[in-house]
């Protein structure tokens, strides 16, 4: 498959919009994740509501256009869900492209679908979703 196909200009518009989540200061849970495979990080802060559903995120995302599109997608869907959506999601995504099951029922999980077909970019595929397990799960250990 050649890169045309898997950087469409959808994905592409979904990488610049990281623009709109900045770190975040104040009483933030943070979590962080790298992908062996590329070297691709993303530092992750969530604000959580008083039910300890994500409220607002933040992110410092140093990824390829995959990375990218996959935190834009993720901080576009992730507020209002808890820590157990967001390990499920995690965990069938990682099934899923292992090829032992279905995408997970995410939005916008289309944009970066193509990348399935690249080993290499799975780990920039699940940063996001990491990042968040990590930061949700420094936010249980507070408690």
């Amino acid at each position: 498959m050649s890169s045309e196909k898997l950087y469409t200009p959808d994905m592409l518009a979904a990488a610049v919009e990281l623009a709109n989540y900045p770190r975040l200061g104040g009483e933030v849970r943070s979590g962080s994740a790298r992908s062996p495979a590329c070297g691709s990080t993303l530092e992750m802060d969530l604000l959580l509501a008083e039910d300890g559903r994500i409220g607002q995120i933040g992110m410092a995302v140093r990824a390829c256009a995959v990375g990218q599109a996959a935190a834009a997608i993720f901080a576009r869907h992730a507020p209002g869900r808890d820590g157990h959506a967001i390990a499920a999601a995690h965990d069938t995504m990682v099934a899923w492209l292992a090829g032992e099951g279905d995408a997970p029922d995410w939005p916008d999980l289309a944009l970066i679908t193509p990348a399935k077909d690249y080993p290499g970019r799975h780990g920039a595929m699940l940063l996001p979703w990491k990042a968040a397990k990590a930061a949700l799960s420094s936010a249980d250990a507070a408690s």
